[in-house]
């Protein structure tokens, strides 16, 4: 008797790889950021958190009982859309604020376009975008100081800041007042520096000691564990890279798209860096990884199996272009972080450079 051989689609090799297993893995991987949020904010970063992943969970649940689909919240795939928009949101945010941007997420950025893998860009981020357009002063300001350090990241603040209030009130608050990108921003404009200049009579001198004192060893030791202002889940590079790890260990993502978009930034930080009028800082290319939400964006929302490009060269242009983006957008635009835009721009672009980037059929002849 001839063996008899059954042709199907495509994949012919399975593992025990499911939605779940992904989804609730990465979770995981976020927690480490979520312990270190509650450490340095209290319990309020929990209940954040906690506010968006549930509102995007019933989000989910009503939309698919709407269509009259299977509900499918628990794989985890809306837990962790909720999780992530909460993570790009600041512990003093408005309790609201979480939840409008989850129900956004869900509705729009992923049950419009048909449920989880039809999406064309990250949801979390777009749901970002939302809060962003729609209440920008909240999603800007009303940073909470963290646990034992200080908003900006610089070393010992309040001795730098007390030096300096003598010679200009508004160093004096932008040394104890601001995120570190937006120190970094705001001493690179011009206007800026100038009234500084007017006000103290040594304007590119003091930001010079302002701008040494962000980017020295101590100041990028807060930027790595966490010690400085910023949003809830990105707020520690130490934390998020554990995270990177275990997902790398458990081949959940690539190495690719972060490593091609971290060494990016590193690189054009390196080449473009230095602020005019501040000098140049070897430190600048670190400053610029740690801070903002390079590293969260990086490993968990650029790797987003949905929105990000096939092919491993797609991944790798992918990558640049998310790290080009989020450069010019730090040092040109008029917004201190560009992670999210960047990323949700290059999603859109994600059926383009698959297209150029997919190798032929073998055997496929043009007509």
């Amino acid at each position: 008797m001839k063996d008899k051989y059954i042709v199907s689609s495509a994949p012919h090799l399975h593992d025990k790889t499911t939605t779940k297993n992904v989804m609730w893995n990465v979770v995981i991987a976020l927690s480490p950021a979520l312990v270190f949020a509650v450490y340095y904010w209290g319990f309020r970063a929990l209940l954040l958190t906690l506010l968006g992943a549930v509102s995007a969970v019933v989000t989910e649940a009503l939309i698919q009982k709407l269509r009259r689909v299977p509900v499918t919240v628990s794989d985890g795939s809306a837990f962790l859309t909720g999780m992530l928009l909460s993570y790009n949101i600041n512990a003093g945010a408005p309790w609201w604020m979480p939840i409008m941007g989850s129900v956004f997420a869900i509705a729009v950025g992923k049950q419009v376009f048909g449920g989880l893998g039809n999406n064309p860009v990250n949801p979390a981020l777009l749901g970002r975008a939302f809060l962003l357009a729609s209440w920008p002063s909240l999603m800007t300001s009303g940073w909470l100081k963290p646990k034992s350090g200080a908003l900006s990241g610089i070393a010992d603040p309040d001795a730098i800041a007390m030096n300096l209030k003598a010679l200009s009130p508004k160093a004096f608050d932008l040394v104890t007042g601001a995120t570190p990108l937006k120190v970094v921003q705001t001493l690179r404009d011009s206007s800026f520096v100038a009234s500084i200049n007017a006000d103290a009579g040594e304007g590119i001198d003091l930001a010079n000691r302002i701008f040494t004192n962000i980017t020295e060893m101590d100041a990028l030791k807060n930027l790595f564990w966490g010690n400085i202002g910023g949003c809830i889940g990105e707020v520690s590079a130490f934390a998020l890279l554990l995270g990177a790890a275990y997902l790398l260990y458990k081949n959940i993502i690539e190495w690719r798209i972060p490593l091609f978009y971290i060494g990016t930034v590193f690189v054009l930080s390196f080449i473009f860096g230095p602020i005019k009028g501040a000098g140049f800082s070897p430190m600048l290319p670190f400053f610029h990884i740690f801070a903002g939400g390079l590293m969260l964006g990086a490993f968990f929302m650029a790797t987003d199996y949905t929105t990000s490009p096939l092919t491993k060269n797609g991944r790798i242009i992918f990558a640049i272009g998310c790290g080009l983006l989020t450069v010019v957008i730090r040092f040109v635009g008029g917004y201190p972080e560009g992670v999210s835009y960047s990323i949700l721009f290059m999603n859109v672009m994600t059926p383009l450079i698959d297209k150029l980037t997919m190798p032929k059929a073998f055997g496929r002849v043009k007509k």
